[in-house]
C-alpha cells in the first residue's frame, strides 16, 4: 500500500500530471492533428488511471494537479500546429498552478513532429521552463519509445513497460507515479541515472516478451530494479518506424548507488546486445499468398492472419488497400465456402452509402487509399450490408459488408455461419483488438474460418481466440522489412542495417542531475 508519509516537506507533495503520447511513423503519408490526441484536461485526467480513483492510496498520497494528457492512436507525423497548440496549453496550465514539488510526465516516447527531432525532449524542456528547475519529473513510457541522452538528462525518474504486448501498461504508469511520491517523501533528491544506447533497432514483432530472447532479457529488468541502491531499471526497444538519430534501443537504470546503477545498466545492455542475432518474429511469417494458403489449408479454425504493414497501432495509415484488393480477387475467400472476416478499412464515403441503404441492402462502394495510396489505389466491392454501428470512439461509424457467400444471415451470435468475406468499413481508422469489437457488429470470430486483422503481434484476446496464426509481411507505413523502408538518419552502424560483428561501446554513461549542465559529446 502506498505510504502517505509526508516526509521532510511537512505536507503532501504537490504534483502535476501532463503528457502527450503517440507512435508516429515517418514512413506514412498520414498527418496527426491535435484532436487525434483526445486531450483530457483538469480532473478528467484522473479518469485515464483507475489506480488514481478518489480515496485510493496513491490519490491520497499527494496533492495532484492534472494539467493536460493526450493519447493518440498511432499514426503519421504530428503537425507542427498540433504540437504547438497542445504544448502551449500544457505550459499555460502548468504556469497557472501553485509551486510544484513534482511532475508525472505520462508519454509514449515515439512522437515525431514536423520539422523537429526528439519531440518529447522539446516538450519536456518547455515543461521545465514552466515549472522551474527544482521540480522532480518522473516519466512513464512505452518500451517502443526512444530515450535520447538529452531526454535522459532532463528527466529525474524514468520507467517503461516490461511486457509486449503491453499488459503491464497501467502497472507501469502507477509505478512511475509511486516512484515520484516516494522519492519526494524520502527527501533524497535526484537519483543517479545510467544511460546506455544499444545500436539495435527492431520492430516489436521481433521483440515480444512472449518469446525468447526478449522474454528472458526483460525478466532480468525487475531483478536489477530490486537490487540494493537501485530504484528502477528499464529497456527500450526503440521505435523502428521513424527515422531519427534517437531511434535505437536504450537502457536506463536509476538509483542512489553509483556502482549498482552502472553495473545494472551494463548487464542489461550486454544481454540485449548479445542476443542481437537471436531475435525472430513472434509468429510464422510469409507473404500474403503464403499466409492465405496456410489459412485455407488449416484444419483448425479460426486461423488469424496479421496484415502487418498497415497496422494502425504501430503507426500505419490504416487505409492501405493492398491486402484487401487481393482478398477480393481470390475466389477461395469470396465463393462462400469459408467465412472470412477482414478488419478493417477506413472508407467514410462507403460507410455513408451503406448506412443510407440500410442492413440487408446490396450496395456497390469504393474506398480506401485516401491517405496512403503508395502501394495500391481504392478498391470497389459489391456486397450485402450485414451490420451498422454508430458511436465508436475511434471508428465513429462501422459497417460490415458481406462480399460473396450465400443468402443466409451471416455470422450471428450463436455461431450459425453464412460464408463469404465480411469486410469491416469505418468512418475513421480503428484497431480491432477485442472480441467485442467483432461481436458488437454481429460477427463471431470464434466461428469464422479466417480472421484477417491489421495488426502485428496478436493482442491478448485475439491470441487467445486464434487456433493458429501467421503474420503476413505486407507493405505499408509500418512495413516489417525495415531495410525496404529505407532509414537514412539513424546512427550507424546499427543492427540489422549493418553486419552485427562490430563492438559497440556499452559502458554506462552516468547522466548528471537535470539541474546540472549536460556536458561532453552527444552519443
Amino acid at each position: 500500500m502506498q505510504s502517505t508519509h509526508r516526509g521532510p516537506l511537512g505536507r503532501k507533495p504537490v504534483i502535476a500530471i501532463a503528457g502527450l503520447a503517440i507512435e508516429a511513423s515517418t514512413f506514412s503519408p498520414a498527418r496527426t492533428d491535435a484532436a487525434a490526441f483526445h486531450p483530457r484536461r483538469g480532473d478528467e485526467v484522473f479518469d485515464a488511471y483507475p489506480f488514481m480513483a478518489p480515496g485510493s492510496p496513491l490519490r491520497e498520497a499527494a496533492d495532484w494537479r492534472p494539467a493536460l494528457v493526450g493519447r493518440a492512436l498511432p499514426g503519421g507525423i504530428v503537425t507542427a500546429e498540433a504540437f504547438e497548440s497542445l504544448t502551449g496549453e500544457i505550459v499555460d496550465r502548468l504556469r497557472a498552478m501553485p509551486p510544484l514539488d513534482g511532475l508525472w510526465f505520462d508519454i509514449h516516447g515515439a512522437m515525431t513532429v514536423e520539422g523537429m527531432d526528439d519531440a518529447e525532449e522539446v516538450l519536456l524542456r518547455r515543461v521545465r521552463e514552466a515549472v522551474g528547475p527544482d521540480v522532480l519529473v518522473s516519466a512513464s513510457m512505452d518500451l517502443h519509445g526512444n530515450v535520447s541522452r538529452d531526454f535522459a538528462h532532463d528527466v529525474d525518474l524514468i520507467t517503461c513497460y516490461r511486457m509486449a504486448p503491453h499488459e503491464d501498461e497501467l502497472e507501469t504508469k502507477e509505478r512511475a507515479a509511486r516512484n515520484l511520491v516516494d522519492r519526494l517523501a524520502s527527501g533524497q533528491g535526484r537519483p543517479l541515472k545510467a544511460w546506455i544506447p544499444v545500436p539495435v533497432l527492431l520492430p516489436g514483432e521481433k521483440t515480444s516478451t512472449r518469446v525468447e530472447p526478449a522474454k528472458s532479457i526483460y525478466a532480468r529488468v525487475s531483478e536489477v530494479a530490486a537490487r540494493d541502491g537501485v530504484l528502477d531499471a528499464a529497456i527500450w526497444v526503440g521505435y523502428a518506424w521513424a527515422d531519427e538519430p534517437r531511434n535505437h534501443a536504450a537502457i536506463v537504470v536509476t538509483g542512489d548507488d553509483r556502482a549498482a546503477v552502472a553495473a545494472g545498466a551494463q548487464e542489461l545492455a550486454q544481454a540485449y546486445w548479445d542476443a542481437r542475432d537471436e531475435f525472430e518474429f513472434v509468429a510464422p511469417v510469409g507473404t500474403l499468398d503464403e499466409a492465405v494458403d496456410a489459412a485455407v489449408a488449416s484444419r483448425v479454425t479460426p486461423y488469424f492472419i496479421s496484415d502487418s504493414g498497415d497496422n494502425p497501432t504501430a503507426g500505419g495509415a490504416g487505409d492501405v488497400t493492398w491486402t484487401l484488393a487481393r482478398l477480393l480477387a481470390d475466389p477461395r475467400i469470396t465463393n462462400g465456402g469459408r467465412t472470412v472476416i477482414y478488419a478493417s478499412l477506413p472508407a467514410p464515403e462507403a460507410v455513408e452509402t451503406a448506412v443510407a441503404a440500410g442492413v440487408g441492402a446490396t450496395v456497390t462502394v469504393t474506398g480506401g487509399a485516401a491517405v496512403d495510396a503508395v502501394h495500391s489505389g481504392p478498391v470497389t466491392m459489391t456486397g450485402v450490408v450485414h451490420a451498422i454501428k454508430h458511436g465508436d470512439p475511434h471508428a465513429r461509424t462501422e459497417v460490415v459488408l458481406r462480399v460473396g457467400g450465400g443468402d443466409g444471415d451471416g455470422i450471428i451470435g450463436d455461431g450459425e455461419t453464412g460464408g463469404g468475406l465480411y469486410v469491416i468499413l469505418t468512418s475513421l481508422r480503428k484497431p480491432y483488438h477485442h472480441e467485442r469489437d467483432f461481436t458488437d457488429l454481429n460477427l463471431d470470430p470464434r466461428h469464422a474460418d479466417v480472421v484477417i486483422v491489421k495488426i502485428g503481434y496478436l493482442e491478448p484476446e485475439l491470441f487467445d481466440m486464434a487456433r493458429d496464426w501467421m503474420m503476413a509481411l505486407t507493405p505499408g507505413g509500418v512495413d516489417q522489412d525495415l531495410i525496404r523502408l529505407g532509414h537514412h538518419r539513424i546512427r550507424r552502424p546499427m543492427v540489422p542495417y549493418d553486419p552485427s560483428d562490430f563492438e559497440p561501446d556499452l559502458h554506462a554513461r552516468l547522466i548528471p542531475p537535470s539541474n546540472e549542465p549536460l556536458t561532453g559529446p552527444d552519443e
